[in-house]
């Protein structure tokens, strides 16, 4: 279902419109605040609808954070020239920390400065030159210039806009008016950011299995050339005027096998990871402030790859956190097996996942988000 946008008159703010079938099976519809628009007309204080935190929480998911996280820094041009130093480093940033920064990936710096000016270019215009120049879908995949997940009345929002577009296969978004035309130049530089990035991504896949000792192509025969999906999810974060009480996405873990993530906003920083007793690494458990320094490119384990791999790699649970006085921009890439295909886990490692349908999956953590845990992972781990 299409999800329209409207101005209130009387207030002078923009909605998203999005529909939702409620605990009682009927159809509703939700006007929900655009945060780009709110934080235009310079609003002092947060709407009730998007309050999540509660300052001086010391445990759970609406903890404050406790700390920063240090992240293991791959070079893949050395893993390419066969260094077991650094493939030894991506099997222990897999298993414990679930994400990884990477340099040396190939993907041309030319080819980051266009689709990140487009991305500015995008988010630059007004409501309703996005509006026309790109559709808005209610589905799983929620394609379009919108809103994340919107599921009841009552749901805590998250203080974001976004931008979702299925780039894989070849041919997915046709007869869906995904793509902005605005910028000009948006779907090429994007396109052109996405195939660099499969490439990089798929040498990560092989890199991941030699790392555990695996065949090379352990991982990666998973993933149908033709088939498998690469879905784009730009997110935009505008200041917001209680940091303190808001989040820009709820916790949770990525339901694709890896994610690959870009930062647009150098110099900010918004993304958490939750560190609980059995991932310690300095004596406290809670929320840790990624460092991401300016130009690397970082990647996530998702759900689907902790299931293929068998529990070697495990996703971690986190989430992003707002400004108060700078923007924040990314483009997040969530590479998946085809959506029909029947994954199965590599033997050898934990031996607690079963076989899964990708795409099944993927609506099962859909279904039942948000959570307060980590509990989709559950449905793919045996009886």
């Amino acid at each position: 279902m299409e999800m329209e946008g409207e101005k209130t008159e009387d207030e002078g703010f923009f909605f998203h419109e999005v529909s939702f079938v409620d605990r009682d099976g009927r159809l509703r519809t939700s006007r929900v605040p655009v945060v780009q628009e709110l934080d235009r007309r310079g609003i002092t204080q947060l709407p009730q609808r998007f309050v999540q935190l509660k300052p001086g929480d010391s445990v759970g998911p609406t903890q404050c954070c406790t700390g920063s996280e240090t992240l293991q820094t791959i070079d893949l041009s050395m893993v390419r020239d066969g260094s077991a130093e650094e493939l030894a480093k991506l099997a222990e940033a897999a298993k414990q920390q679930g994400m990884f920064l990477i340099k040396g990936h190939g993907v041309d710096s030319s080819v980051l400065d266009e689709v990140e000016a487009a991305v500015k270019g995008f988010f630059g215009l007004s409501f309703e030159e996005k509006k026309s120049s790109v559709g808005s879908y209610g589905s799983a995949d929620n394609m379009g210039y919108g809103r994340n997940f919107v599921k009841s009345e009552d749901q805590p929002l998250d203080w974001i806009d976004r931008l979702a577009i299925k780039a894989l296969p070849k041919g997915a978004t046709d007869g869906l008016n995904v793509w902005p035309h605005k910028p000009a130049n948006f779907r090429r530089a994007m396109e052109t950011y996405v195939d660099q990035s499969r490439n990089v991504l798929d040498q990560v896949l092989v890199s991941l299995a030699e790392s555990f000792s695996l065949d090379k192509h352990a991982f990666l025969h998973q993933f149908d050339p033709q088939g498998s999906e690469m879905n784009v999810r730009v997110n935009y974060y505008p200041p917001c005027p209680r940091p303190d009480l808001a989040l820009g996405i709820t916790p949770h873990t990525d339901a694709s096998a890896l994610t690959l993530l870009t930062q647009i906003s150098h110099g900010t920083h918004g993304l958490q990871v939750f560190r609980g007793l059995d991932h310690d690494l300095d004596g406290r458990s809670g929320w840790r402030t990624v460092v991401w320094p300016s130009g690397a490119l970082l990647v996530i384990v998702g759900d689907l790859f902790e299931i293929i791999s068998d529990g070697r790699g495990e996703s971690p649970w986190h989430r992003v956190v707002t400004q108060a006085y700078a923007e924040r921009m990314s483009i997040a890439l969530f590479y998946n097996p085809a959506p029909e295909s029947e994954i199965s886990p590599v033997k050898g490692g934990s031996g607690t996942y079963r076989k899964v349908v990708a795409g099944e999956y993927r609506m099962h953590l859909y279904g039942i988000s948000p959570t307060k845990k980590k509990e989709a992972i559950l449905h793919a781990k045996k009886a």
